[in-house]
């Protein structure tokens, strides 16, 4: 039968272990609940809500743990080794287990609070547990100092490993499994350094078994990652990657790519060339000869291929965060040949950085502007849509220059897409909101922007596959369910644009 309280082969160092197991399990609690918020945010959206009710959540039952563990009293040892080792295997499989569940279909925001539920609880456990079994090696406030900083460190590790360092170079699904490993090897240090007053047998086969369901497990996710993939799009992914910035995932069937960032569709090959003309063309036609042309965003190269149509333009820059993207885009045969080499173009001139960032440092102006990037599905991206940004694009515009951007779909987000013009005027400049067709997506809307006025072009570049003269000047009327709300301005300290996003969005899914 195993004391309370078991004897330890080295006394003066245990105390100094223990201590480092609390910084370790805090670090890898608090990874687990950063993975969950991530996925909440990746396939459900609304990033607010999700990290928000993932955190209380966590917190909640952290406190329920810490309750519980009142009632744990004998084989202190035993039951911390125990709890180690179940925070490990579910920690460690949490995520994998999430994004099956959302790729079957199955009930995922249920499973997805009773895992954050149980490893709160289980966590919750730990450090009562860790202190009661220091609690004859260290005087009290010494103890609470202790352990608690050991704790509040380990955190901050976790908060800042988990994005800068693990999830760009093994993804969420294998970052909760490292960390379940790690979990794992603190239950084996605990039961090496008790082994004298331990079921050591009994602790030792659990051990042995979680660690290699955890191995398995990281042989094995990306094969399982694939498979739960496939059943999320239409048709087959021939490329899934993770990057420093997000995920990566290309499919085709039937004469049709699609690139998706994060789960979410950037475009499909069959349609891409009407949202691309429309994105650009009616602002560069407006131009009596531009000579340089900045692309924020558009790493895929398409908006640079339509760009490329106007023999004047001497430079163009193409700013875009994502070097894997422009790289992916610049050497993948099938997908260079749909952007027309544009990233090969010697007229072309690829920047790798923040947008915000770059604009910030560059002095140069240009004659014309496509802001191609992602919609406002979070506060990073919405950040690019605000006054402040707006501003700082406009003293990037020449005078007599011209603004094309992308701003979501009118119909089915009525409030972004207006929040969006609200913004640009807010921000001293002139705006012309439009909108077109494209089948993958339904109404999407674009929002001409200029210093001075804008007139619509009455001629187009050779080759147009969708626009026509004819048919610009409809593309800038609005039916009644797509005409103007009121709606509040885009600022960086309310962020009020990822709301209108969500919340379109979310009702648009819901009517269907």
């Amino acid at each position: 039968m195993a004391a309370t309280m078991p004897r330890a082969p080295a006394p003066a160092i245990l105390p100094y272990l223990l201590l480092a197991s609390a910084l370790v399990v805090a670090a890898c609690g608090l990874v687990y609940e950063l993975a969950a918020g991530a996925l909440a945010s990746y396939l459900i959206g609304d990033t607010l809500t999700q990290f928000s009710s993932v955190i209380g959540a966590y917190l909640f039952s952290m406190g329920l743990g810490a309750f519980l563990a009142r009632w744990i009293r004998t084989e202190l040892v035993e039951s911390f080794i125990r709890v180690e080792i179940l925070v490990g295997l579910v920690g460690g499989y949490s995520s994998i287990v999430l994004f099956a569940a959302f790729a079957m279909g199955a009930h995922f925001a249920v499973l997805l609070y009773a895992l954050v539920l149980l490893l709160g609880v289980l966590v919750g456990l730990e450090i009562p547990l860790l202190m009661r079994i220091l609690r004859d090696r260290l005087d009290f406030s010494e103890l609470v100092s202790q352990v608690l900083s050991f704790d509040y460190f380990g955190a901050l590790l976790g908060s800042l490993a988990f994005p800068l360092f693990f999830v760009p170079r093994l993804g969420i699904v294998r970052t909760s499994l490292v960390f379940g490993l790690i979990n794992i090897g603190v239950a084996g240090l605990c039961i090496y350094a008790f082994r004298n007053g331990i079921r050591v047998r009994a602790l030792t086969a659990g051990w042995a078994a979680a660690t290699l369901v955890l191995c398995v497990g990281m042989h094995e996710a990306n094969g399982w990652l694939g498979r739960a993939e496939a059943h999320m799009y239409p048709n087959p992914v021939i490329l899934s990657k993770q990057t420093p910035y997000q995920r990566i995932t290309l499919t085709h069937g039937q004469d049709d790519t699609r690139l998706y960032l994060n789960h979410h569709l950037q475009f499909s090959s069959r349609d891409e060339y009407r949202y691309h003309e429309a994105l650009v063309h009616p602002a560069l036609a407006s131009l009596r000869s531009p000579r340089t042309a900045l692309v924020l965003g558009g790493g895929d190269g398409l908006a640079a291929r339509e760009l490329l149509r106007y023999g004047s333009l001497e430079n163009i820059v193409l700013v875009d965060i994502d070097a894997e993207v422009t790289q992916l885009f610049r050497t993948e045969p099938r997908l260079a040949r749909l952007n027309a080499s544009a990233l090969a173009n010697p007229r072309l001139e690829i920047v790798n950085q923040d947008a915000w960032r770059w604009l910030d440092a560059s002095p140069a102006r240009f004659d014309a502007i496509v802001v191609d990037l992602p919609d406002p599905s979070n506060f990073a991206l919405g950040k690019l849509y605000s006054t402040t940004f707006y501003r700082l694009l406009r003293q990037h515009l020449n005078d007599e220059g011209v603004i094309a951007l992308q701003a979501t779909s009118p119909l089915f987000a009525r409030k972004a897409f207006w929040c969006i013009v609200q913004t640009l005027n807010r921000a001293g400049l002139e705006t012309r909101p439009y909108h077109a067709l494209v089948p993958t997506f339904g109404e999407w809307g674009f929002v001409i922007a200029t210093k001075s006025a804008y007139r619509i072009p009455s001629t187009l570049p050779q080759g147009m596959r969708f626009l026509s003269k004819e048919q610009l000047s409809t593309m800038f009327v609005f039916s009644p369910d797509m005409a103007q709300v009121p709606v509040e301005e885009n600022r960086l300290d309310n962020q009020i644009l990822v709301q209108y996003y969500e919340q379109g969005w979310r009702h648009s899914v819901s009517r269907e």
